[in-house]
């Protein structure tokens, strides 16, 4: 089946509809625009704010909240009321209009926004998607509305689950694909939104963009409140993917597998939370540290936990006991709360997500608490 023929409403050229955000309907009629600069022309339309040329995109856009200039590029970028355009730079800048309006008029404040919880260590094998699978589908049955985002180009999060999207992660950050028409609904209450090897173009692609570290973060502000928890497992790396993943996020949860290597990892992540917090002008609360394939009988296991409770105190989280059935539960693509509801494993998962429903962010506090007693003991 072809693609629908359109007409460009700034250039009339005819294109082959291929991306959602080709076309919209509006007062009862279609509106199609072949490109994103085409697009950006459109919302522009003939403000002196915006300085456009034939062959340029819209530039020097000024936010009507934080006073930046920007690039305009989005449909959240510019409203218009009783035929007044006024610009934002962020999802936050328009939010926060929003708020001021609905404060001055008497209304009820805007609904709540989702969770951002990132998964995220820069060593391999701490068990990562294994949490972050766990964590979401347990929050999902624990009935809430949760979006888990694979952020890591190795795709395990789809594999662990048994799904393949069509669109991924890649579209929705080069493409500007609505991350709605990506996620894949696979659980009662759990989307998922896959990635593959196409996100190292992704990075690439960030690479060259202003403002390339709050791509993520302006890509999935238009989820709105359509979640209650956003789960975002992240690539054992230091990359400008992690970078982005760190800003949308107002929480971390790092996993530590218990041995002396993993420990010595825990030194870099605090560094990466800080350069966030003080390069990035982003807080991102700790919501703990996580020991994972913790076995009690194992005296490096014992004392891997026992240094976390020293440097991170009640932010060290009952660790994840060694159990094969979380081994077991990728190759049947269930999470281990329908591969195996009493074992070990389900119960220790369990018990995080028990934590994460309880514990509400506290950006930078916490952070900023860890980084000091991970100094001292340096």
């Amino acid at each position: 089946m072809s693609s629908p023929q359109g007409v460009c409403r700034v250039c009339e050229r005819d294109f082959e509809v291929r991306f959602r955000y080709q076309v919209r309907e509006e007062a009862g009629s279609y509106l199609y625009v072949c490109s994103m600069v085409c697009q950006q022309r459109l919302l522009a339309g003939a403000e002196e704010t915006c300085d456009r040329s034939l062959d340029e995109a819209p530039a020097g856009c000024v936010c009507g909240v934080c006073s930046a200039s920007f690039v305009l590029e989005y449909p959240f970028q510019v409203a218009v009321n009783d035929g007044e355009r006024r610009y934002y730079c962020s999802t936050e800048c328009r939010a926060a209009e929003a708020e001021r309006r609905q404060t001055t008029s008497g209304l009820i404040a805007p609904a709540r926004q989702a969770r951002r919880i990132a998964v995220f260590n820069h060593k391999g094998g701490t068990g990562k998607t294994t949490t972050s699978v766990n964590l979401a589908a347990g929050l999902a049955e624990a009935g809430y509305n949760v979006l888990l985002v694979d952020a890591d180009g190795q795709g395990n999060v789809g594999a662990s689950l048994g799904i393949r999207g069509e669109k991924t992660l890649y579209h929705v950050l080069v493409h500007g694909l609505p991350p709605e028409d990506a996620a894949i609904p696979v659980r009662k209450g759990l989307d998922v939104i896959t990635s593959n090897e196409t996100l190292a173009a992704a990075e690439l692609h960030l690479a060259q963009r202003s403002g390339r570290d709050r791509v993520l973060r302006e890509r999935l502000g238009t989820l709105g409140d359509s979640y209650d928890v956003v789960v975002l497992d992240c690539a054992p790396a230091l990359s400008l993917m992690n970078q982005n993943a760190l800003v949308y996020a107002d929480s971390v949860i790092v996993p530590v597998s218990c041995d002396y290597l993993s420990l010595v990892g825990v030194k870099q992540v605090l560094k990466t939370l800080r350069n966030v917090r003080e390069l990035l002008k982003h807080d991102v609360d700790i919501v703990g540290v996580l020991p994972t394939f913790y076995d009690a009988r194992n005296r490096v296991a014992r004392d891997a936990v026992e240094a976390l409770r020293k440097h991170f105190g009640d932010k060290c989280l009952p660790p994840i006991r060694v159990n094969t059935r979380l081994r077991e539960a990728p190759t049947a693509k269930q999470s281990i709360f329908e591969y195996d509801a009493e074992c070990h494993g389900a119960t220790d998962y369990r018990q995080l997500v028990q934590h994460v429903m309880t514990a509400a962010p506290r950006a930078g506090h916490a952070s900023r608490e860890a980084h000091h007693g991970m100094a001292q003991s340096a």
